[in-house]
Order: C-alpha cells, then structure tokens, then sequence
C-alpha cells in the first residue's frame, strides 16, 4: 500500500462523485446526470468547483478547503428563483451525507461538510439565473 498524501485529497472530485450519485441530489436537479464540473445543460444544473477560501491548516494531515456549488437554470429563465434556491440548499444538505458514509479504503476521509457563508443569487450577464454557495469539507488522505 503506498502511502496518501495530503495533496491525494480532493474536496470537489469527492464531492462531485458523491452528489452525481447521490437519489436526494438528481430528484431536486430533475434527474441523474445533472452534476458536473462544468455549467452544462441538461437545465437545473449543479456545478461542483473549488471554491475562494477555507483553511490548510499546518499542511500535514486535514485541510478545510471550500467547495463551490453553483446551481443555473435555463437560460430562458426558469426554474424560478425560489426554486433553484431550493434546489441549491437540497444539494448541499446531500453533500454533507458524505459525512455518514462508510470509508471506502484508498479514498480520502471526509468528516466535515458545512456551509461556510451565505447563498448568493449571482445571475450571468446573460440574464441565465444562478445561485452559488461554499461548502467547507473537512478532509484528510
């Protein structure tokens, strides 16, 4: 077995596999396949990115990176505004199930899952809706 280093932690992609198989996450976005790293139709969709913040500690075991979780709309403006918020605090509440989950061995350990700031109604210059929030993930190899 080789050993884990703290770089082998990675928030989003952990993340990111979680919610795409995660029933809670695809019933709120309408269906599987609408997670992703990238802003992508089918519409809802949820982006899962790195996110502005968080902590890295003293960089020898567990960090408290921030994961982003952007959730857009149609660009013809729908769902709503009230329901792509839902759609976005349904999303991170399935994320933190990670918490919970049996360690998958080789996997990195993930014991924290907690909203570090506020959701934010951030529209495209397009006019295509948009909400976005942080997560801050307590991981370690």
């Amino acid at each position: 077995m080789t050993e884990r280093n703290l770089a082998d932690a990675d928030p989003v992609s952990e993340i990111l596999a979680w919610l795409q198989q995660s029933t809670v996450a695809a019933e709120a976005l309408g269906g599987h396949g609408r997670a992703s790293g990238v802003a992508e139709a089918p519409w809802p969709h949820l982006l899962v990115g790195h996110g502005p913040g968080g902590s890295l500690r003293t960089l020898t075991w567990a960090t408290e990176p921030e994961v982003t979780l952007e959730v857009y709309g149609d660009p013809g403006g729908w769902p709503g505004k009230a329901e792509l918020r839902r759609i976005l605090l349904r999303c991170a509440q399935a994320a933190q199930g990670i918490v919970e989950a049996p360690h998958v061995p080789g996997r990195p350990v993930i014991n924290g899952v907690r909203p570090s700031g506020l959701l934010i109604w951030a529209p495209l210059v397009d006019g295509q809706p948009r909400w976005l929030m942080n997560l801050s993930v307590t991981i370690h190899p």
